[in-house]
C-alpha cells in the first residue's frame, strides 16, 4: 500500500511515513530491541563512563587509519563515510541524518551526550547522508559536508557538522566556505570548485540510496549495530540499545571474534534474529492511541461554530509548520461535510525551531483581541496561505488586509503581548503529551498530524453518535462536550526526587525565597553550557520570587571538569557568591575554547578577577575542595542523578537542558505550593 504523506506532523522525526514518524515495518524492530535492552543487566561496563578494558577498542588498532571496509554488514559501512570513535569500538551506530531537518538538529545534544558518556573506545557514529526532497538546502550541505570530508578528513567533518547544526537557518553556499574554512579545509580553492562542479553530489546520492535499501524513510535514523532507533528520541531509548550491544560484545569478544570483525558478525546477527517486519495492510500493526479521552479545555481560545456543537475539535498548531499548512484543505472538508456539528478550537503551539512562528502567534491573537473570533479565523488563513512568507514586512500585509492597527500589531510583536497565553497553550500541550504539529483532540481523542479526511471522518462519526447518546439522556448539547472531558486523562505527575539542601552552596537571587532551583552541572559538559542562557531567563524573570543553588557534579568523562570546580569554589571562598557567579560565567563562556578550562586558562581567569593567586594556586595544587565538590556528587548520586544538567526545584525533577517553559512550568506550581 503506498504512503499517505498527508499525515505527516512536526515531530521528532521528518519522514513521509505513518503517523507519529515512524515506519511502521522495520521501525517496529528497533522498538522491540529497546525494551528488551531496558531490562537487560550490565556486566563489566560502567554506566558513568568508565574504561572496561575487556570490551573497549584497540587504540593502537584504530589510531593506525588507512582504508577498511565492513561492506558485509547488515547497514554497510567504509572509511569513505565520515566517523567519530573507534574503528574498532564495540557499537556502532550509523545515523542517516540531514543538515536541514529540525529534528535531526534537536537529536544532536543527544548524540552528545552519548559520546560523553561512553567514548570513543565504546562507541563509534558513523555519519550517512539522507537529504529529503522537501528540504532544498538539505542536498548542497550533504555535499558542502562530503566536501570537507574529502578535504580535512573525520576531524573536519565533525567540526562542519556541529557548526551547521548550530547555525541551521544561516545555509548557504556563503556560510559553508565559512565554515568549511574554519573546519580546517586549506584548499579553498578546490572546496568551492567541487560545490560548483557538484564533485560530491553522486557520494551524497549513494548514502541515501543505502538509507532507503535500509528502510530509511525519514530523518533522523539510527541502526545500533544494526537495530534501528528511528527519529530524534530520548537518550534512554539509545541507552537502553547500546548497553545491550555491550553485552552481547562481550560475549562475541570471550567466543573469539576478532574485535575488527564484531560490527559485521553483530549486526548481521540482529537482522538475521529481527522480528519480521509487518507490511501495510497487517490487521495486527501498531496503530494509534484514539480511544483515550484526554481533558482538554476551551478555555478563552479561538472557536470556529457553536458552543452546542455536538464534536468540538481542539487543535494544537503552529503557523510556520508545514503540516500544519498542508491539514488545512482537510479541515475545510471537515466544515463542509459536518456544518454545525463540528467546532474547531485553536490553540498556540509554536515549535522552538519555527522562528516565526510565535510573531505569528502574536499578530493572530492580536486579531482576536481587535476583531474577535472572527478577526482571528481571518488572519490565521492569510498567514497559512501567505507560509512561508511570514517575515515581518508579509505580516504587516497581512495586518493591513485584515483591517488591524498596525501601531498595536507592532506593539505586540515587540512587547510578546500574548506570551503568557500562547505559553499556556503550549504547556497544555507538553500535558498532553503533544510534542509536534499539528496534533487534534477530537472530543478528548488524540489524532496526530496532518491525517486525510477519512481518518478525522472516522473518529467524528463515533464522536456523533456518543453525543446523540448524551443529549438523549438529558445532557444538553452545550454541555456534552464537558460532559465527555470531566473524567479524562490530564497531566502526569511530575517526577520528584528528594535532595537535601547544602547550606554552603553558591546561590544567587532571592536567598530567602521558599522555592530552591538546585543545579547538578560540570563545567566541561556541553549541554550545561547550553542550558545557561534558557537559566538567565529564567532567572531574570523569577529572581524575587526563587534562589537558585549550584551543585558541582564532575562528569568522569570530563577529565577538565573537576579543576574548573576547584577554581570556581576557590572564586566562591575568597570573594563569595558574587565572585563565584563570575568565574562561572567565565568558564562558560570559554568553555568550548581550546584548552579554555586548562589550568593556565583558570589561572588567567583568577588574576582578572583580582582573586589572591598564591590562594588559588595553592586550592588548585591541593584539591582544597574536593570533599565539598564530592559531597555535592554524592548527593546527586544518592538522588539518582546520573548526568547533568539536572534541576531540583523544590523537589521537582528536571532532567536536561530543558526549554524556558518547561523550567517555567516547574517554578509555577511550586510558587503555588509554597504560598
Amino acid at each position: 500500500m503506498a504512503k499517505d504523506k498527508s499525515v505527516a506532523a512536526d515531530r521528532p522525526r521528518h519522514d513521509d511515513g505513518p503517523v507519529g514518524g515512524m515506519n511502521t515495518g522495520v521501525a517496529v524492530i528497533g522498538f522491540l530491541f529497546s525494551f528488551l535492552a531496558g531490562g537487560a543487566v550490565m556486566w563489566g561496563y560502567d554506566s558513568h563512563g568508565g574504561k572496561t578494558a575487556s570490551i573497549s577498542a584497540d587504540s593502537t588498532t584504530a589510531s593506525a587509519g588507512g582504508a577498511w571496509s565492513d561492506a558485509d554488514a547488515a547497514i554497510p559501512i567504509t572509511s569513505a563515510d565520515p566517523m567519530w570513535g573507534s574503528r574498532t569500538a564495540p557499537v556502532t551506530i550509523v545515523e542517516f541524518s540531514d543538515f536541514q531537518c529540525p529534528f535531526c538538529g534537536r537529536v544532536e545534544p543527544t548524540m552528545q551526550q552519548l559520546k560523553d558518556q561512553y567514548g570513543k573506545d565504546k562507541i563509534r557514529i558513523v555519519w550517512k547522508d539522507a537529504p529529503l526532497p522537501f528540504h532544498e538546502k538539505a542536498k548542497p550541505a550533504a555535499e558542502a559536508g562530503e566536501g570537507v570530508f574529502a578535504l580535512a578528513g573525520n576531524d573536519g567533518f565533525w567540526k562542519f557538522h556541529d557548526t551547521a547544526f548550530k547555525n541551521q537557518g544561516a545555509l548557504s553556499d556563503a556560510s559553508y566556505t565559512t565554515w568549511a574554512k574554519d573546519a580546517g579545509v586549506t584548499d579553498m580553492n578546490k572546496f568551492q570548485a567541487g560545490l560548483t562542479a557538484h564533485t560530491w553530489a553522486d557520494k551524497v546520492d549513494k548514502s541515501n540510496a543505502a538509507g532507503k535499501t535500509a528502510g530509511v524513510n525519514g530523518t533522523p535514523a539510527f541502526f545500533i549495530n544494526g537495530v534501528l532507533l528511528s527519529g530524534a528520541q530520548p537518550v534512554d531509548k539509545f541507552k537502553a540499545v547500546i548497553d545491550q550491544e555491550l553485552q552481547k560484545a562481550q560475549a562475541k569478544l570471550a567466543s573469539g571474534t576478532p574485535k575488527d570483525k564484531l560490527y559485521v558478525a553483530m549486526s548481521q546477527e540482529n537482522k538475521k534474529n529481527a522480528p519480521a517486519a509487518k507490511g501495510d495492510d497487517d490487521d495486527d500493526k501498531p496503530k494509534e492511541d484514539t480511544k483515550t479521552v484526554y481533558k482538554v479545555p476551551v478555555g478563552a481560545s479561538p472557536v470556529e461554530g457553536k458552543n452546542d456543537a455536538l464534536v468540538t475539535m481542539v487543535e494544537f498548531s503552529d503557523f510556520q509548520c508545514p503540516f500544519c499548512k498542508r491539514v488545512e484543505d482537510t479541515l475545510k472538508q471537515v466544515h463542509d461535510a459536518y456544518g454545525d456539528k463540528v467546532r474547531l478550537v485553536w490553540k498556540n503551539q509554536p515549535l522552538p525551531f519555527h522562528n516565526r512562528a510565535e510573531p505569528c502567534a502574536e499578530l493572530a491573537m492580536e486579531a482576536k483581541s481587535e476583531k474577535g473570533d472572527k478577526g482571528f479565523w481571518d488572519v490565521h488563513d492569510k498567514l497559512f496561505a501567505s507560509n512561508p512568507k511570514l517575515e515581518d514586512a508579509d505580516l504587516d500585509s497581512i495586518a493591513t488586509a485584515a483591517g488591524l492597527n498596525l501601531d498595536k500589531v507592532h506593539a505586540a510583536l515587540k512587547n510578546h503581548t500574548y506570551k503568557k497565553d500562547i505559553d499556556a497553550d503550549s504547556d497544555l500541550a507538553d500535558d498532553l503529551g503533544g510534542g509536534g504539529t499539528p496534533h487534534f483532540f477530537i472530543n478528548g481523542r488524540s489524532l496526530v498530524g496532518a491525517q486525510p479526511f477519512d481518518k478525522f471522518k472516522a473518529v467524528i462519526d463515533e464522536e456523533i453518535a456518543h453525543s446523540q447518546a448524551l443529549v438523549a439522556k438529558g445532557t444538553s448539547a452545550a454541555k456534552v462536550y464537558d460532559s465527555i472531558i470531566a473524567d479524562g486523562k490530564g497531566a502526569p505527575d511530575l517526577e520528584k526526587k528528594n535532595v537535601a539542601l547544602s547550606p554552603n552552596a553558591p546561590a544567587m537571587g532571592n536567598l530567602k525565597a521558599k522555592v530552591v532551583i538546585q543545579e547538578f552541572s560540570d563545567f566541561q559538559c556541553p549541554f550545561c553550557g547550553r542550558v545557561e542562557p534558557t537559566i538567565q531567563a529564567v532567572m531574570k524573570e523569577y529572581k524575587d520570587q526563587v534562589k537558585f543553588v549550584w551543585r558541582n557534579k564532575p562528569l568522569p568523562m570530563h577529565p577538565d571538569a573537576p579543576l574548573a570546580a576547584e577554581a570556581a569554589m576557590e572564586a566562591y571562598k575568597q570573594k563569595g557568591n558574587d565572585g563565584f557567579w563570575k568565574m562561572h560565567d567565565t568558564l562558560f563562556a570559554n568553555q568550548q575554547k581550546p584548552d579554555g578550562i586548562k589550568r593556565a586558562a583558570l589561572e588567567q581567569y583568577a588574576s582578572d578577577q583580582g582573586l589572591d593567586m598564591a590562594k588559588f594556586k595553592a586550592a588548585l595544587d591541593n584539591s582544597t575542595h574536593k570533599a565539598d565538590i564530592d559531597a555535592d556528587s554524592k548527593t546527586g548520586d544518592d538522588a539518582q542523578i546520573s548526568g547533568t544538567p539536572a534541576f531540583v526545584i523544590n523537589g521537582y525533577f528536571i532532567n536536561g537542558a530543558q526549554p524556558q517553559a518547561k523550567f517555567e512550568k516547574v517554578i509555577k506550581r511550586a510558587l503555588a505550593e509554597a504560598k
